[in-house]
């Protein structure tokens, strides 16, 4: 057993008992965690309000063996999600951050640049910045840091350039655009306009050419929507629970 200091997101909380939660953390230094919070449902418990969902707290805990849940002994509350007191769609946004966090990494797997990524994109909806453009931006960057981004402009299947086509294949299993020979037999595969695909390509870019300024056109929100839905949904395998909600940034 180990003692262990970080900067962490709060990603999702759950009763343990009447004056204790568990907590799950996504931390800079040792990625996702899991930690008993003892006291933490007191009202003068001993973390002084700071575990509250999608708060960036510094936090001291044992780190325990695998299998069982670390002890959370200390957090400091740094910043508060203050979003919801704006409008829904930047809380339903923040609470997706968070359980995208949650559904795509793993226990004590480390990512600080995908640790960065959420605080920046959690600045953002605090902020002016446009939540759908934020929201797509997040998830294609932590797609593309986790080895989970689609092809774009190549065949997924032989590598080949795909392009000139009035609508684009997008294999959804396949994990990305399909040329014509590709395509024949795939599951799961979707007609897009290429103009989508650009906007996703641009906004999944490592050094894009995009700043927090720019934004997805209205005609193009829906379908980058749908794409990511769906794509998402395949990936960990199951419909995540905020894409209900993100419908309305679409529109």
């Amino acid at each position: 057993m180990s003692s262990e200091k970080s900067r962490a997101i709060v990603l999702r909380l759950v009763d343990f008992s009447e004056s204790s939660c568990v907590v799950t953390l996504f931390t800079e230094q040792l990625g996702k965690i899991a930690a008993l919070a003892k006291g933490a449902r007191r009202p003068k418990g001993p973390f002084e309000s700071a575990l509250d969902l999608l708060a960036i707290c510094r936090v001291v805990f044992l780190h325990k063996s695998s299998g069982t849940l670390d002890l959370l002994t200390e957090a400091k509350l740094e910043t508060r999600f203050r979003a919801s007191t704006r409008d829904l769609s930047r809380l339903y946004a923040g609470y997706y951050v968070a359980e995208l966090l949650n559904e795509l990494t793993d226990i004590a797997d480390p990512h600080p640049e995908l640790f960065e990524e959420a605080l920046s994109t959690l600045a953002n909806l605090n902020a002016d910045a446009d939540v759908l453009t934020t929201i797509v931006r997040f998830e294609l960057t932590t797609l593309r840091l986790l080895g989970h981004l689609p092809t774009w402009d190549q065949c997924a299947g032989c590598g080949e350039v795909v392009s000139g086509e009035s609508r684009l294949a997008f294999g959804q299993l396949a994990g990305g655009v399909l040329c014509t020979t590709c395509r024949v037999g795939q599951r799961e595969v979707v007609r897009i306009q290429p103009e989508v695909i650009h906007v996703l390509k641009l906004l999944s870019e490592e050094n894009g050419t995009t700043d927090d300024s720019w934004v997805v056109s209205a005609k193009l929100r829906g379908p980058v929507r749908g794409v990511l839905n769906r794509y998402i949904a395949n990936l960990i395998g199951h419909r995540v629970r905020m894409h209900n909600y993100l419908g309305m940034l679409a529109s």
